[in-house]
């Protein structure tokens, strides 16, 4: 390590955030490896450490002898502070190099108000912040994940998009880097060549025209560059590759525990979850290789939990045999499983009886919506009557604690709506005393907490205009003023940083000369309450000649061309029309499971889809 790093530790809070040494990292000799990728998360250590994203391809990487992947976190503000007082360039963990050394500066783009921590991080290391200033081959800044979706935002500062899952393009864009940089090949030959892999988006190819209301005109290729970009996807989960480590963090982190993914995509329709859409098929893994993961990366990192990743785990179509797979040896080794995401209606005896096996925590439900009639506006297909008949389960079986999930600020919402969130969490507790074979003794504990709805790309709502500030803040106040039992307490998220999160969401590339002003002004964190001010983005919105409402509350036709009409991740444009249109209807489309929606994800000819449409096989 740098001795002047060194010397700066013993000043900051958690120094363990910048040592590097943990457990299980990949330690390899410069000298042996062509070609060097930073991992950059942009959020500090505890949060990015807890990403699964990360995990996977850090060790997938590193199983190549030629590439040498390391990690690199946003430091805190105090360590910042003291790095650019010293003038330490921002390095990565495993060397301690600074990252201006790297072929590859990679960011995971997991929540759009971490934009300025990406350009705080790439001016820490003293890196130009557009593309177009960085002129070499090297180093390359790309970026993933799932807000990458709409890359548009933050398009002037990156090289290239990765649209999809990561895993084989990362390979595949890695490769053709390794030849190109032996061939001393230019940074345009290479991104020329690059645009041509499939789920790779190169933003300086493209040009963008807009007309005179603000909205785009036209989004042109060049350079031979194609009209659409297709996400990647991987259709076999239980060949590909999955870590049998993980790095134990040298400090306590966000989700400290193993974590192993049961299937990818989600067979509801939600109409207002990207991420349901975004990584449609569903693709499930066998409960064999699930077994197999999870008990080796107990082995091998030494946690006693494991936690089952997915978008809605009581979905996964084989969960009783995989928990009892798991407990054949979880129980003798005393290992936790815990099973996060479950819904209302996958909440059964049988499951029941197994999670009291495994693990006795507090219950978690996502509603979303007060009453019947919204729930029906946003696809949830989650009834009154199955939600109690799940809390009584739960109360009969011993648990005293339920956290509910609602969100405030949804199309078609009421005063009524809210108020009936209320009034849903109220039954709730009624149920429980109401329940002859509840816990003696005991009180029931119900939490609401409530997030502001932010309309997304690739969903059937990313049309719709998000409530206003102060409309949320009218809402927010009506559910506090709705309950009225102190069994029940009600949280709820900014309406701030929503808002802001709603103009980064839907916006185009004009608002790259904001995040670079931001970013200018200090901007960082935004996600952190402590560091997040709107009044200081209002004025940065203002001096750019910008009005933010232009994204977040404006309601868009169908017929207007979207930043991210460009990208395909393989549901039609045709069928979320359609899905917006039964909202309003409040009529709702069964899961993937009951009935194939056509909603185009079937181009992949895979996964769920074939086990629904016979014309596939």
């Amino acid at each position: 390590m740098n001795p002047e790093i060194e010397t700066i530790l013993m000043k900051v809070q958690k120094p363990g955030r910048y040592t590097g040494g943990e457990l299980n990292s990949i330690i390899k000799e410069k000298s042996e490896v062509e070609v060097r990728f930073a991992f950059c998360f942009p959020d500090v250590y505890e949060v990015g450490m807890s990403h699964l994203g990360m995990k996977i391809l850090y060790s997938q990487l590193n199983t190549k002898p030629y590439v040498w992947c390391e990690r690199v976190f946003a430091p805190w503000v105090d360590m910042e502070e003291l790095m650019r007082e010293k003038d330490i360039k921002l390095y990565a963990l495993e060397s301690g190099d600074p990252i201006t050394e790297f072929d590859f500066i990679g960011f995971t783009l997991q929540y759009e108000l971490s934009y300025t921590n990406v350009l705080n991080m790439l001016d820490l290391a003293g890196i130009p912040l557009r593309s177009e200033e960085r002129t070499g081959l090297w180093p390359l800044v790309v970026a993933g994940g799932p807000c990458a979706c709409n890359p548009e935002p933050i398009a002037d500062f990156i090289d290239l998009f990765f649209i999809g899952e990561g895993e084989e393009v990362d390979a595949e864009v890695i490769e053709l880097y390794r030849e190109y940089k032996k061939r001393n090949a230019t940074k345009q030959e290479f991104l020329r060549a690059a645009a041509q892999i499939e789920g790779v988006y190169v933003p300086s190819l493209y040009r963008v025209e807009y007309q005179e209301d603000g909205t785009i005109a036209s989004f042109t290729p060049t350079q031979g560059a194609p009209s659409k970009i297709k996400k990647r996807l991987i259709m076999d989960l239980d060949n590909l590759y999955f870590p049998d480590n993980f790095v134990v963090p040298s400090i306590e982190i966000v989700h400290d525990r193993a974590v192993a993914e049961i299937f990818r995509g989600c067979i509801r329709g939600c109409r207002f979850c990207q991420a349901g859409f975004l990584y449609r098929p569903v693709r499930e893994k066998s409960p064999e290789t699930i077994d197999r993961q999870c008990h080796d990366l107990c082995c091998n990192t030494g946690y006693d939990e494991v936690s089952l990743s997915s978008l809605s785990s009581s979905d996964y179509s084989n969960i009783q045999e995989l928990l009892e797979k798991l407990l054949d040896w979880s129980q003798k080794e005393k290992v936790s499983i815990s099973l996060p995401s479950l819904r209302v209606d996958g909440f059964s005896d049988e499951l029941m009886s197994k999670l009291k096996t495994v693990r006795r925590s507090g219950l978690t439900f996502a509603p979303e919506a007060g009453t019947q009639r919204l729930r029906n506006v946003i696809n949830k297909n989650v009834t009154e009557e199955e939600l109690m008949q799940t809390c009584n389960t739960a109360f009969g079986g011993g648990w005293t604690t339920v956290k509910l999930y609602f969100m405030i600020g949804l199309p078609t919402e009421t005063m009524d709506d809210v108020a009936g969130i209320a009034q849903l969490a109220q039954k709730v507790v009624n149920a429980y005393y109401s329940n002859p074979n509840k816990p003696k003794g005991k009180a029931v504990r119900v939490t609401v907490s409530a997030s502001s709805f932010v309309p997304k790309p690739f969903t059937p709502f990313q049309w719709e205009p998000q409530d206003t500030i102060d409309t949320l803040h009218q809402k927010q106040k009506h559910l506090r003023d709705s309950i009225t039992s102190k069994k029940i307490n009600c949280n709820w998220h900014d309406a701030d940083t929503s808002f802001l999160e709603g103009v980064f969401a839907r916006g185009d590339r004009r608002l790259c000369q904001v995040l670079e002003l931001a970013q200018k002004r200090g901007c960082h964190f935004d996600g952190w309450s402590d560091f997040f001010h709107l009044s200081d983005w209002l004025e940065i919105f203002e001096e750019c000649g910008i009005d933010p409402a232009f994204y977040a509350n404006r309601r868009r036709s169908f017929d207007e061309l979207l930043p991210w009409d460009h990208i395909d991740y393989g549901v039609t444009k045709e069928f979320f029309i359609q899905e917006c249109k039964k909202a309003y209807d409040s009529a709702t489309t069964g899961n993937c499971r009951e009935i194939c929606s056509h909603c185009g994800a079937a181009c992949w000819k895979g996964g769920i889809c074939v086990e629904k449409r016979s014309d596939l096989v």
